[in-house]
């Protein structure tokens, strides 16, 4: 996606901003949790700022259920190249245009900041919380992202539009399903950092 978003909230280059004191954490209180979904190809690339590089109909069967009845964060052009409506689940539209209103019936929010974003999901803390796209969405939320929900193709594509590395240093597999051509891996953050940031986040949103 070509060009930036205003995101109040991130620090420089998408560094999270100082954490405040949050106290003694609660026993036995589940972390909060942000999953980013994505199919990205083995350079790295998520699109070309266009549509869709491939179609995988066991990936897009995946995604929806695994996505089903969560609030999923994405960008204006990411929710305008779907084909589909995503019904069953809250679309969080982040955007630059304030007056942009979407079509159809499905349940969509649209939000023009970070910490907007935030707010709805501070309000939706019983659903699961994705980030689906595209890619400065992706690191917009990349500091704050917990999990990751891959679909790691093994051809290498043309593309501007690229999802962040995943570092082994931070980034645990957790599990790994191969198929002809890509697999499905799962991720987890090794440190809590972006659990903590993701709870200060929410808490000065709420």
């Amino acid at each position: 996606m070509a060009g930036s978003l205003d995101l109040p909230g991130a620090g420089p280059a998408g560094g999270v901003r100082d954490l405040p004191d949050l106290g003694p954490a609660t026993v036995g209180a589940p972390a909060a949790s942000l999953t980013a979904i994505a199919a990205v190809g083995a350079n790295g690339v998520i699109g070309d700022g266009q549509g869709l590089l491939w179609r995988l109909p066991e990936d897009l069967a995946r995604f929806k259920r695994l996505t089903m009845g969560g609030v999923l964060v994405m960008g204006r052009r990411t929710y305008e190249s779907l084909t589909g409506a995503l019904r069953g689940r809250t679309s969080v539209v982040m955007t630059r245009r304030p007056d942009w209103r979407p079509a159809g019936e499905c349940e969509v929010i649209p939000v023009t900041g970070l910490e907007a974003a935030a707010a709805v999901l501070a309000e939706r803390s019983g659903q699961r919380w994705w980030v689906c796209g595209g890619g400065e969405i992706y690191r917009a939320w990349w500091p704050y992202t917990t999990r990751l929900e891959l679909t790691e193709l093994s051809a290498a594509y043309e593309g501007a539009v690229t999802f962040p590395p995943v570092d082994p240093a931070d980034w645990r597999l957790t599990d790994r399903t191969q198929r002809e051509g890509f697999a499905f891996a799962a991720y987890e953050r090794v440190a809590a950092t972006a659990s903590l940031a993701l709870e200060a986040l929410i808490a000065d949103a709420a």
